[in-house]
């Protein structure tokens, strides 16, 4: 009876606490504005200049005439064409010597931040984001005058700072070769901010723990930056190594402007120029522009693959 009665004054145990449900939409529906927006500002132009590209889409078209399926004869004109594949060269070979040097620039940039005092990397800093905030068109503007033949700054200095009498006068844009030099040089100028900052966050993140093991280890500098900076940082590197690829690959407005400036357009023409050409002949434009597309993927594409493989070893 004790027994019974003590079971009887014995608290009842806490109930288990109800689960609720979830919707089924849960997280996947909060993508859904995104998504839509995505697909009205993106999806619809590109289907449409696919959709053109195997049209007679010209002028005529703009103005109510129908436009004539001619199926792939765009892709076989333009890919018939050597000047065409010229180009595609010039641009892949551009993209990548632009990718490396930004790459290669803003990697030693981020690290000298990382190291340098508070009142140097907040210099650093504000000289990087008043380049980074330039109107292209304005910084165009300038560099125009820097590279001017007879006002410019960058011949005055070859000349009377390091007396190289030969630059007197010297034109960089009617040349090719100068001309890329100062493609290049502006593109990386445009382009190094976003990759210090992006590696300079990634430094952030190494393990101040690991660096000073190493160090007691007897790791040198060199040692402790190419064994563990650099492995850590890797995820980093590579989606920003990616993303400059991609920039460099359909640069437009500082090759456009160059040549308005009086270079040779035939000698210097990148992709996007390439395409810009094609004004009036709308569907040739888009041909060019499907192909632009899928050397882009190609390259992204081989890219990510060689990142998986090196994620397995």
């Amino acid at each position: 009876m004790a027994a019974t009665a003590l079971a009887t004054d014995a608290p009842d145990a806490p109930a288990a606490p109800v689960r609720r449900r979830r919707p089924r939409l849960g997280v996947y529906g909060l993508l859904v504005p995104a998504a839509a927006v995505i697909a009205v500002a993106l999806g619809y132009p590109l289907v449409r200049q696919f959709v053109i590209s195997f049209q007679e889409y010209g002028l005529r078209q703009q103005f109510g005439q129908p436009a004539e399926w001619v199926g792939l004869q765009n892709y076989t004109d333009l890919l018939s064409d050597p000047y065409v594949w010229t180009v595609i060269a010039r641009s892949i070979a551009f993209c990548l010597v632009n990718a490396a040097v930004t790459m290669v620039i803003g990697m030693a940039l981020a690290v000298l931040m990382s190291r340098v005092g508070r009142a140097a990397r907040t210099a650093l800093q504000v000289s990087l984001l008043l380049a980074w905030g330039t109107p292209v068109l304005a910084s165009m503007t300038v560099w125009q005058w820097l590279f001017d033949t007879q006002y410019g700054v960058i011949n005055w200095v070859l000349v009377h700072v390091f007396g190289i009498d030969s630059m007197a006068g010297h034109s960089w844009i009617v040349q090719p070769a100068s001309f890329y030099v100062v493609a290049t040089v502006i593109v990386v100028w445009m382009s190094v901010p976003f990759v210090v900052f992006s590696v300079y966050a990634g430094l952030l993140q190494v393990p101040e723990e690991t660096m000073e093991a190493a160090q007691l280890d007897g790791a040198s500098a060199r040692q402790r930056f190419w064994s563990i900076t650099i492995p850590i940082m890797r995820p980093v590197l590579s989606i920003v190594l990616l993303l400059q690829v991609i920039w460099d690959l359909k640069v437009f407005t500082q090759i456009y402007v160059l040549q308005r400036a009086g270079a040779p357009t035939r000698d210097t023409n990148l992709l996007g120029t390439l395409i810009y050409s094609y004004s009036d002949e709308f569907s040739k434009a888009g041909a060019l522009a499907t192909i632009m597309l899928v050397i882009t993927l190609a390259l992204t594409g081989f890219y990510i693959r060689q990142m998986l493989k090196e994620d397995e070893l």
